[in-house]
């Protein structure tokens, strides 16, 4: 369960920002997620409640963006979302599309901090 350890990694990040900004109190952590990161919604957040337990962050939330799959379609010149996983075609023309711009994305956007 390789979401497990992404988990730890962010708490991780999370408490060496903490530490260099005089460790104020985590509110919650902001996770953009895409459907081509290979880490699943769900398994994510029950690990996260694993992996925050006995921690300082025990009571910090994960609130988790989901970012929609943008290809760029050579045939309209544009960004474009697809229609599916499954019919990875741009959802105004059809074409097959081959560059993803956005749906790869496992990155922390944000600490949420009081201080």
């Amino acid at each position: 369960m390789h979401e497990l350890s992404i988990c730890l990694c962010l708490l991780e990040v999370a408490e060496e920002e903490v530490e260099r900004r005089g460790n104020p109190q985590l509110e919650a952590i902001h996770l953009r997620l895409g459907p081509l990161s290979g880490v699943v919604k769900e398994a994510l957040l029950s690990a996260y409640e694993l992996a925050r337990e006995a921690t300082p962050f025990a009571s910090c939330r994960l609130i988790i963006e989901e970012v929609p799959i943008v290809v760029f379609c050579s045939k309209c010149g544009a960004e474009r979302p697809v229609h599916s996983l499954q019919d990875f075609s741009c959802a105004e023309c059809h074409t097959p599309a081959s560059q993803v711009i956005h749906g790869r994305e496992l990155e922390l956007a944000a600490l949420e901090l009081i201080e």
